[in-house]
């Protein structure tokens, strides 16, 4: 139950509007990687960016920037509020958004991208915490895959905006409109979230108090062993994110089609976050991500195959990248619900550590797999397999050997485990 149910104040944003805010918050960040991907390389040949992969540096450390500055939100949301910690996030995302615009020098965007990163990471991390202090369960893994459903219709359009801006405007005007965007949400959420962290939950901030609470989550096997398959798998679509446009447009020959062709890949995700939304609480959260688990392996091992045919087309490596996006969204949204299921009183720290993990982790793996980048599919295809096959080991850990559970009454770590005060 919500702060303002406990306080006999009725929750003011009904359902449709709660998920379209969670929703478009975390799609500012799909905005500020996918929207890019066809300016790329014009990007990169203005600003007199030499080596080829050079240019994926513009995704990967807007990337890791999530990643390291994750863990600063959560901690001070839990003390400060959800709201105004939102608000100063999505001040950091308009101010270097605008900077960005104007920028002259290849290393210069690099560090705005950064700046950037670090101070608006938060809205990776507090939509996922304003869900867990309303729901919990498969409820709160519906309500996230309800959210990730509004979510991935952003990174399907995004390539295409980002193109016909660039048509249009120059490349320049991209961060710009990134900007207004910006500042329409924060519009949005100062005039219509409410605080939903209770004041009996708010925490001192601390650090010996986080870091203790940090040592308690990483330590947690019921969530550990999700919190790194969500970094591997995320990883493996970062990856091809971070080399889509080389390898879509270049290497497959897709040209100009880049942005619908990236477009229907995502879709799978999409698709599968609405069947997921609707199927979890009546099957479980975890049996429906075990199940994406196995399918995973064997779409990704059908892609090894054509990556390694010699003749393998565009389309068919579109159609294998579409059924593994759709199986990740049948694991995403489970496997952040599980693991943050355990921490309910500290739940804006646990959010900020798993969002760490996950994302310093993928940024990582993601790099690597897209600096293995060769003219072909390759790299891709057996980084997909290798991903889902450590994914299901990390599961087997948290899940002491017993998949496809149900966990109808999902417990919590006892709070005198965590330190909240």
């Amino acid at each position: 139950m919500n702060a303002a149910a406990r306080s006999g104040n009725p929750f003011p944003l009904r359902e449709r509007e709660f998920v379209a805010m969670m929703a478009l918050t975390q799609a500012l960040h799909a905005l500020a990687i996918d929207a890019m991907l066809p300016a790329l390389g014009q990007m990169a040949l203005d600003l007199n960016a030499v080596d080829e992969n050079q240019r994926q540096f513009v995704v990967g450390i807007f990337l890791f920037g999530l990643g390291f500055g994750s863990l600063l939100p959560g901690p001070l949301a839990d003390r400060f509020g959800r709201r105004a910690m939102l608000l100063v996030c999505l001040g950091f995302y308009i101010v270097p958004m605008v900077a960005c615009a104007l920028v002259r020098d290849f290393n210069t965007l690099l560090v705005l991208r950064l700046v950037q990163a670090l101070g608006c990471s938060g809205l990776a991390v507090l939509p996922a915490t304003i869900i867990r202090d309303r729901f919990e369960g498969d409820q709160m893994a519906r309500l996230q895959s309800l959210v990730t459903v509004v979510f991935m219709a952003v990174p399907m359009l995004a390539p295409l905006l980002g193109q016909g801006i660039m048509v249009q405007f120059g490349w320049r005007w991209i961060f710009g409109a990134m900007a207004v965007m910006g500042i329409a949400m924060a519009i949005w959420v100062w005039m219509r979230l409410p605080e939903t962290l209770a004041p009996e939950n708010r925490h001192n901030v601390r650090l010996e108090s986080i870091a203790l609470n940090m040592a308690k989550i990483v330590t947690t096997r019921e969530s550990v062993g999700y919190v790194f398959a969500s970094a591997l798998m995320m990883g493996s679509i970062w990856g091809y994110i971070n080399s889509s446009q080389q390898l879509i447009a270049e290497g497959l020959g897709a040209g100009a089609m880049f942005p619908f062709v990236f477009g229907v890949v995502v879709a799978g995700m999409a698709v599968a976050n609405f069947v997921n939304a609707r199927i979890v609480s009546r099957f479980g959260a975890r049996r429906v991500s075990h199940c994406g688990i196995f399918a995973f392996i064997a779409a990704a091992g059908l892609q090894v195959w054509l990556a390694h045919s010699g003749q393998q087309t565009l389309w068919q490596f579109a159609s294998v990248m579409s059924i593994n996006m759709a199986l990740v969204g049948f694991m995403g949204a489970n496997f952040s619900a599980i693991a943050l299921q355990p921490f309910g009183r500290a739940a804006g720290v646990a959010s900020s550590v798993q969002a760490f993990i996950r994302l310093v982790g993928a940024a990582v793996i993601g790099a690597f797999i897209g600096q293995a980048y060769d003219g072909t599919a390759r790299p891709l295809a057996l980084a997909l397999l290798a991903c889902g096959c450590i994914v299901l080991l990390l599961v087997l850990f948290s899940e002491r050997g017993k998949l496809f559970r149900r966990v109808s009454q999902p417990g919590t770590v006892p709070d005198p485990d965590m330190i909240v005060r």
